[in-house]
């Protein structure tokens, strides 16, 4: 397999995990934007929660990072630019809770831009799953390669 045919590969596999996660988590801001100002203030109300989220996120934005650095697609671009939010927004969990809690409120507060936000987020995500799930051409596939590093049968 070719480091592009590897990329690519890759980029699929990331966008079927993000490109869902973030359509279902934009579907259910706008089921529930009545409650996120109650949400966020439940999720800083102590310090615990902040700190347990911003590990989380931190990991999960240096795994994309450590395993996507691909920008020549835009899928590929997507990916790894959230990979580098995530990594953002983990370290400002971690490190600023209240820079965090600052900034949420002021965007929950600015309801056309938390509508909008949500709304690309879920657009993206409606891309990513695209490019994620939809089949593969034989254009796209090397069916005369084969990989040394498989085993052989006995």
């Amino acid at each position: 397999m070719t480091v592009l045919q590897q990329s690519q590969t890759r980029t699929r596999m990331f966008s079927r995990v993000l490109g869902p996660f973030l359509v279902i988590v934009a579907l259910a801001v706008a089921l529930r934007t009545g409650h996120m100002n109650t949400l966020l203030t439940q999720f800083t109300a102590t310090e615990v929660w902040p700190w347990v989220t911003g590990a989380f996120i931190l990991v999960g934005g240096i795994a994309i990072v450590a395993f996507h650095q691909y920008w020549r697609s835009p899928a590929a671009v997507i990916v790894s630019v959230l990979g580098w939010v995530l990594v953002a927004r983990g370290v400002l969990l971690l490190a600023f809770p209240d820079v965090f809690t600052s900034l949420a409120n002021r965007m929950i507060g600015a309801t056309v831009v938390w509508q909008v936000s949500w709304i690309v987020m879920g657009v993206i995500g409606l891309y990513l799953t695209y490019v994620g799930w939809r089949p593969v051409s034989a254009t796209e596939i090397d069916v005369h390669h084969v990989s040394k590093d498989l085993p052989h049968a006995a």
